[in-house]
C-alpha cells in the first residue's frame, strides 16, 4: 500500500475506526509537515501525539500514543490527521519541499559551527531540556567507566517518587515515568558497546529487579513498562554474549529469575535463549537446578513451566508427562494435556489410556473438562468403538443434564444406531429430575431441539412451565399448533396491558405480532382486527405504545 489517500486510510484503519476518525477532524492541532512525515496532536479522551509516515518501506503507516494505537493499530486519531492533511493536499508538496530545505539549511549551519560553538549550543539545550541533560549525564558516566555513578543514575531513573501521589503513579503520569525509565536500557547498551559488558550484566539484573518492584505501584495500562522489561532482557542477553560470564553462575541466576525470585513477568527471559552462552557445562547446571526446584515444589507453576520448557526442548516426552502427572487437576484437564503430548509423540495407545484414566479419576463427572470427553469420544469413534463413545456421552449427560450434553449424546447414539433407546433413557432422567426438584416442563428444551413440538407441549401441559418457557414453546409451536400458541400469547399479553414502560410496550407489541400470525394461520384475521381495535381504544393514552404499534403495522 502506498500514498496518502482516503482509500488507504480506510484500509489501514478499518471501516469502524475510519468512521470514528471523521468525528475528530476538528480535534487535530499543531500539524507539522516534514519530508516524508506529518505530526500533530489530536484531542480525544486525552491529548494524543500522532505521526504519519508517508513514504515508509511499506507505504503509508502511522503511530499514535493512545491505548489502541500503542497496541499497533491504525487508530481513529491517525485517520483524523490523514484526513486533515488531505483537506489541504494542494499545499502538501510545497510543505514537504520547505521541510527538506529547512533540514538542509540546519545541517549546513551545524556543519559550519566550530567545536566551541557546538558545545555552547549543546550546553544551552541541556539547560532547557532536563531529559536531555539526564541522558547525557548517564552517557558520560558510562563513558568514563564510573559504575557507581551509573548505578546511582539508574536507581534515580527507576524511582517512582517524583511521579507518585500517595505512593502510586496514576495513568496520567505513567507515560512520563516510562519515558524516563526507558533511558536505562540505552545506558546498559552503551556499557556493553564500550567494552564494559560485565558491568552491563550486573546493572541489567539490578534494573530488572527495580523495575519489577516499581511496576506494582504504576498504572501501566499502556504496557510501556512491559516493553521496557523486554528491552532490558534483550540488553542482558547482549551483554552476556559479549562478556561470556561464568556459565554455572549464569545458569543459577537464570533459574532463580525464571522461578520468580524478584521478577513478576515484566522481563520475560527464556533460559534457552542463553544456550550459546551457557555451553554444555552451563546447560547441565541449568537442568540440574530446574529439576531440584521442581522436586521441591512439584505444584509450583513456575517450576512446572521451566521443567516442561527444558524437557520439550530436549525432546524428553517422559519428563514432560512426569511434570504434568505430579499435579493432576481434579477435572481431568491435565490428563487431556498429557494425552495430547503423547499424541504428538505418536504414542496413541498411551494417550488413550490417559484420557480414559482422566474420566475415571474425575471427582465429579458434572465438572469434568468437556474437552476431555470430546477427545475420548473422538478417539473411540476413530477406532470404531461406537458403543464406548455412547457410554461416555450417556454418563456425561447423566451428570450434567444440559442441552449441549444431550445433543452430543444424540450424535453419538445416532452414529451407533441406538438413538431411540438412548433418547428414552435420557428423557426418563429429565422427568425424574424434574419430579425430584419439583420443577416443571421436564425435557422441554431437548424436546424442542429434537423438533418434537407435540411432546414438548404435552410435557409442559402435564408438569407446568414458567411464562418464559411457555413463550419459547409458543414461538416454536405456532406453525403446527396455532390455536394453542394463540392461547399462550393472549394469556401473557393480558397482565402487560395493565403496566407501563417502554420495555413492557416492546414485550406487548411482540406478543401482538405472535397473536396476529396465529390468527392468519387460523384464517381468523377479522377476530384479530377486533382485538387490536379494542386494545388501541383501551391503551390510547400510552403514546409510546401507540407509536410502536404504528411502526409494526398493528
Amino acid at each position: 500500500m502506498r500514498g496518502l489517500t482516503e482509500a488507504n486510510l480506510k484500509t489501514l484503519a478499518g471501516a469502524r475506526s475510519f468512521e470514528r476518525g471523521l468525528g475528530y477532524l476538528d480535534a487535530v492541532s499543531g500539524v507539522e509537515v516534514g519530508d516524508g512525515w506529518v505530526t500533530a496532536s489530536v484531542h480525544g479522551t486525552e491529548r494524543y501525539e500522532v505521526e504519519l509516515t508517508l513514504d515508509g518501506p511499506g507505504g503509508l503507516a502511522g503511530e499514535c500514543d493512545c491505548p489502541y494505537g500503542l497496541e499497533g493499530n491504525f487508530c481513529k486519531h491517525l485517520v483524523a490527521l490523514g484526513l486533515a492533511v488531505l483537506a489541504q493536499r494542494e499545499s502538501l508538496p510545497r510543505q514537504r519541499k520547505a521541510a527538506r530545505e529547512r533540514a538542509r539549511d540546519l545541517d549546513g549551519w551545524l556543519s559550519a559551527l566550530s567545536k566551541d560553538e557546538l558545545l555552547a549550543l549543546l550546553r544551552e539545550q541541556i539547560g532547557d531540556d532536563r531529559q536531555l541533560r539526564r541522558r547525557l549525564e548517564l552517557r558520560a558516566a558510562s563513558a568514563r567507566g564510573d559504575l557507581a555513578a551509573v548505578r546511582s543514575r539508574i536507581r534515580e531513573l527507576l524511582d517512582i517518587g517524583p511521579f507518585a501521589q500517595y505512593g502510586y503513579v496514576e495513568y496520567a503520569d505513567a507515560r512520563a515515568y516510562a519515558d524516563q525509565a526507558g533511558q536505562v536500557v540505552s545506558a546498559i547498551g552503551a556499557l556493553t558497546g564500550s567494552g564494559r559488558a560485565v558491568d552491563a550484566i550486573t546493572l541489567a539484573q539490578e534494573a530488572m529487579r527495580l523495575l519489577a518492584e516499581a511496576v506494582e505501584s504504576v498504572d501501566d495500562s499502556d504496557g510501556r513498562l512491559g516493553q521496557i522489561g523486554a528491552d532490558l532482557a534483550d540488553a542482558h542477553l547482549d551483554a552476556c554474549r559479549a562478556a561470556r560470564p561464568d556459565p554455572e553462575e549464569l545458569a543459577r541466576w537464570l533459574v532463580g529469575h525464571a522461578l520468580g525470585d524478584f521478577d513478576d513477568g515484566l522481563s520475560d527471559i527464556d533460559p534457552l535463549d542463553y544456550e550459546d552462552v551457557l555451553g554444555e557445562a552451563g546447560m547441565a547446571v541449568l537442568r540440574k537446578s530446574a529439576v531440584e526446584a521442581w522436586r521441591g515444589n512439584r505444584r509450583g507453576w513456575a517450576e512446572k513451566h521451566l521443567m516442561e520448557r527444558l524437557a520439550k526442548a530436549g525432546g524428553d516426552v517422559d519428563t514432560v508427562i512426569a511434570v504434568h502427572a505430579a499435579d493432576l487437576s481434579p477435572n481431568g484437564h491435565t490428563h487431556l494435556v498429557i494425552a495430547r503430548e503423547l499424541d504428538t509423540a505418536r504414542r496413541s495407545d498411551e494417550a488413550l489410556h490417559w484420557a480414559e484414566r482422566g474420566i475415571r479419576e474425575t471427582r465429579e463427572l458434572s465438572a469434568v473438562d468437556t474437552a476431555l470427553v470430546d477427545y475420548l469420544c473422538e478417539r473411540y469413534a476413530q477406532a470404531g468403538r461406537l458403543a464406548d463413545a455412547v457410554a461416555v456421552r450417556r454418563d456425561h449427560f447423566g451428570a450434567r443434564r444440559t442441552l449441549a450434553a444431550y445433543q452430543q449424546l444424540r450424535g453419538a447414539a445416532r452414529a451407533a444406531d441406538c438413538w431411540p433407546a438412548e433418547r428414552g433413557g435420557a428423557l426418563a432422567l429429565l422427568r425424574a429430575d424434574a419430579q425430584r426438584r419439583q420443577q416443571g416442563w421436564y425435557g422441554g428444551p431437548v424436546l424442542l431441539d429434537d423438533k418434537d413440538v407435540d411432546a414438548a407441549w404435552q410435557a409442559a401441559a402435564q408438569t407446568g412451565a414458567h411464562d418464559r418457557q411457555w413463550l419459547t414453546l409458543a414461538d416454536q409451536a405456532r406453525a403446527a399448533r396455532p390455536a394453542d400458541a394463540l392461547g399462550v400469547y393472549l394469556r401473557l399479553a393480558e397482565p402487560l396491558t395493565k403496566q407501563t414502560g417502554n420495555t413492557v410496550y416492546e414485550q406487548l407489541v411482540g406478543l401482538q405480532l405472535g397473536i396476529r400470525d396465529c390468527h392468519r394461520r387460523l384464517g381468523t384475521e377479522d377476530e384479530f382486527a377486533v382485538y387490536v381495535t379494542a386494545l388501541r381504544a383501551a391503551q390510547r393514552r400510552k403514546r409510546n405504545l401507540m407509536r410502536l404499534m404504528d411502526e409494526r403495522g398493528l
